[in-house]
C-alpha cells in the first residue's frame, strides 16, 4: 500500500524527474505558461508556487534558495522584480491548470499550466475587426496611411 507517499515518479528515475521539474519551472517563469501533460502540471505546481512564496519574501536568503532550485539568475530576478510583486497581496494559488483534451499520438491528457494574470487578451486592433470585411476595410486603410 502506498498510504502517505507523496507525489508520482513520472516514469522517471530521481534526477531526471527533479531536473524535469526545474526545466519546467524555469519556463513556466520564463514564459509565464507551460503545455504539458496533465500529470506533470500537477506535480509541477506546488514546486512553482513555493518558488513564488520565496520571492515574496525578498531576502537574500530566499533569493539563494530560489538560484539553488532554477539555476537561471535573469529568470530569478525576474520572480522577484516582476511575479513576486505581482502575487504580493494573495496568500496563494499563484497558478491555473487548464485541461486542453488528448495529445493524438498516445492519447495522453495534455494542460497548460500558467501563472494567474498572465492570460491571453486579444489587441484592440482584432476585437475591432469582427468580421472579414472589417478586417478588409482595415487593411485598405492602412494601405491608404502608407501612401
Amino acid at each position: 500500500m502506498r498510504h502517505r507517499v507523496g507525489g508520482k515518479k513520472l516514469g522517471r528515475k530521481t534526477a531526471h524527474r527533479v531536473m524535469m521539474f526545474r526545466n519546467m519551472v524555469t519556463s513556466l517563469f520564463d514564459k509565464e505558461r507551460v503545455r504539458t501533460t496533465l500529470d506533470r502540471a500537477k506535480a509541477v505546481r506546488p514546486i512553482a508556487e513555493r518558488m513564488i512564496t520565496l520571492g515574496k519574501r525578498e531576502s537574500l536568503h530566499a533569493r539563494r534558495q530560489a538560484l539553488a532550485f532554477v539555476k537561471d539568475p535573469a529568470v530569478v530576478s525576474k520572480l522577484f522584480d516582476t511575479l513576486a510583486p505581482r502575487f504580493s497581496q494573495r496568500p496563494g494559488g499563484y497558478t491555473r491548470i487548464i485541461r486542453l483534451g488528448h495529445r493524438d499520438g498516445d492519447g495522453a491528457q495534455m494542460a497548460y499550466l500558467e501563472l494567474i494574470g498572465s492570460e491571453y487578451t486579444p489587441s484592440k486592433k482584432e476585437e475591432s475587426k469582427g468580421s472579414k470585411k472589417g478586417a478588409k476595410e482595415a487593411a485598405a486603410g492602412s494601405e491608404k496611411k502608407e501612401k
